[in-house]
């Protein structure tokens, strides 16, 4: 629901944009562990992954299937946000982000409410 109600809302990146100048000079590591701190303590993370789990999982997962799914799981957010990282660093796209952002934010929204309504469908199934 936020994310499609915030859609319209504009980023600003008064604070960020000196960090994305060329001649600033790079803190990879304090970046790192900053996103990194954000994304754990992050509670919806847990919720998207939690429902997600709660649709997709077998009902007595063995050990070596959890431990793989932590590692995939490790890979896929890193990947992901590795991507993402790179890609809107770049000016041009990060331009074409922001003007996009309504769209993307409501395409989101719209992806998360689906996952909501097959889980609501699934958890009335016998």
């Amino acid at each position: 629901g936020q994310i499609w109600r915030g859609a319209r809302q504009p980023l600003t990146l008064d604070e960020t944009a000196a960090a994305l100048k060329p001649d600033a000079p790079r803190r990879d590591g304090r970046a790192f562990g900053l996103g990194l701190l954000t994304q754990v303590s992050n509670p919806k993370t847990a919720v998207v992954y939690t429902s997600v789990f709660a649709a997709l999982m077998p009902a007595q997962p063995s050990l070596g299937f959890l431990a793989a799914l932590v590692v995939l799981v490790g890979c896929i957010e890193a990947g992901w946000y590795l991507v993402v990282a790179r890609a809107l660093s770049a000016p041009a796209a990060r331009q074409a982000y922001l003007r996009s952002k309504g769209w993307v934010d409501r395409l989101a929204g719209g992806l998360m409410g689906c996952l909501g309504l097959r889980l609501l469908a699934t958890a009335t199934e016998p």
